[in-house]
Formats: structure tokens, sequence, C-alpha cells
């Protein structure tokens, strides 16, 4: 079950570090990478909770990036990734997920929807059988936060956050906490 969400977990982490990447060096990188992850894993174990809708997502394929790239301005990149094909679109990015990227954005930027989607992963299939930790995600240390700026600046974010920040909250809407 959870290998049929790999790839897409992996391009979309992938997706938000290289839109909004760390400015710091090695570690720094890699500490917004983790953090990346875990939204989107908790992102996509939300939207997609049982392994059928793992499995259909696996098979129909979740959509790509065309759409986050436009509104992100990375479609017009003159200087394309040498990574990506001939066609200036690598195989990675059709494993991007618009509404877990959306989702995840929302995640990164407002701590309570955080601690309110892992609330909400309790009954969830992919988390059975093992601890899972979003530390990084939920209560993300000072290092954390300086390493993942971009990524998690909610002015930054907002653009992403906003596609399908409705349908999140109708997800989380019994675990979120009243706002204060």
């Amino acid at each position: 079950m959870l290998a049929a969400l790999s790839p897409l977990i992996a391009a979309t982490a992938q997706w938000l570090t290289r839109a909004y990447p760390s400015d710091g060096g090695a570690l720094d990188s890699a500490l917004a990478e983790t953090q990346a992850r875990q939204a989107v894993t908790v992102a996509a174990w939300l939207r997609y909770p049982t392994a059928m809708d793992a499995a259909l997502v696996a098979v129909a394929g979740p959509g790509g990036s065309g759409r986050l790239d436009w509104i992100t301005g990375a479609d017009d990149a003159e200087d394309p990734d040498p990574s990506d094909d001939a066609a200036g679109e690598s195989a990675w990015r059709t494993w991007v997920d618009e509404v877990v990227a959306s989702w995840a954005a929302c995640l990164l930027s407002t701590p309570r929807l955080a601690g309110a989607a892992v609330a909400a992963l309790g009954g969830c299939e992919h988390a059975n059988g093992s601890p899972v930790e979003f530390r990084r995600l939920v209560t993300p240390d000072e290092r954390d936060r300086r390493a993942a700026a971009l990524l998690r600046h909610p002015d930054l974010l907002a653009p992403i956050a906003a596609l399908h920040r409705a349908q999140l909250l109708d997800r989380l809407e019994p675990y979120s906490a009243p706002a204060a």
C-alpha cells in the first residue's frame, strides 16, 4: 500500500523543495526536504486514505505539475533542469499531485492545520502497523524553520495553498480546534 503512493510522495515533495528551495547548505536542504516529505506524506495519506484509493491513483496517475508550475512561474524557466528530458518535462513531474501539494502547502504554512492533519491520521490504513512520527512538520525547532524558511512562508505558499484549502478544511473539520 505504501509503495503505491511512494512515487507520488517523492515527486510532490521534490516539486515543493524545488519551488521553495532552502538557501542553506546540505544540512539545511536535507531538513527542508524532510519537512516537505512529511507534509506531503500526511497530505497524501489524507487524500488517499485506503489501499484502494492508493491503488487507483497509482493506476490513473495524479495529474502532474503543469498547473503548479504555471502558478509559480516555473513553466517559463529559460534554464531547464539538466535532468529533464529534451521536451523540458521530466518523468517525475507527471507524478506530482496538485491537491496533495496544495494540502502540504497548507500544512507547512499553518501549524494548527498540521496538528489537526496528523490527528486525522489516527484511523488511516497507511499508519497501521508501525508508529509514524511527523515531528519536523508539527513541532519544528528553530533550525528546521530556518532551513525551510521559503517552504514554510505563508505568503509565498498562499497561491498553492489556496487551490484546495477548502477541501482540506472540510476533511479536517472534525479534528480542528476552534480558532482562537
